[in-house]
């Protein structure tokens, strides 16, 4: 999670919204990546997405099973949506995202009841850091 928050700082540098991801694969690091929509004017562009695109391209497999996905912010239904088609096994998220979040805050898709994939999810692994990044960078556009 350090290095994904490490990854948020580089998307708040941007001026993008502060979230970094990162997908580990046998206890190693497979991709990383932060939030981009803004700069690549891509509303897809969210950190999630494309760590899963660099980890599909670097296992040359679009099916990233024995993944565990690693990110600031709970993610929304499109990242969701994403990783069930992946089929990655585990998502640890910091900060609960109540008006946006797919994995239990407003929403849960991971439950495997709605899809045919269930994902393992943890949240809150550093979740005050993870928060305060992401208010103190709505704040200051304020």
């Amino acid at each position: 999670m350090k290095i994904a928050l490490k990854e948020a700082k580089k998307a708040w540098i941007k001026q993008e919204v502060p979230v970094g991801a990162v997908l580990v694969k046998d206890d190693k690091i497979i991709a990383q990546a932060h939030n981009c929509s803004i700069s690549y004017n891509d509303p897809t562009a969210h950190a999630e997405v494309l760590v899963l695109r660099r980890g599909a391209k670097k296992l040359n497999n679009y099916r990233l099973n024995g993944t565990s996905l690693y990110v600031t912010l709970e993610p929304c239904p499109l990242c969701v949506g994403a990783m069930i088609h992946a089929r990655v096994e585990r998502l640890i998220f910091g900060a609960y995202d109540p008006k946006g979040g797919a994995a239990g805050s407003l929403i849960d898709l991971t439950d495997g009841k709605k899809f045919n994939h269930k994902i393992k999810v943890t949240g809150g692994i550093l979740e005050e850091e993870c928060k305060s990044l992401i208010q103190a960078f709505f704040s200051n556009k304020r």
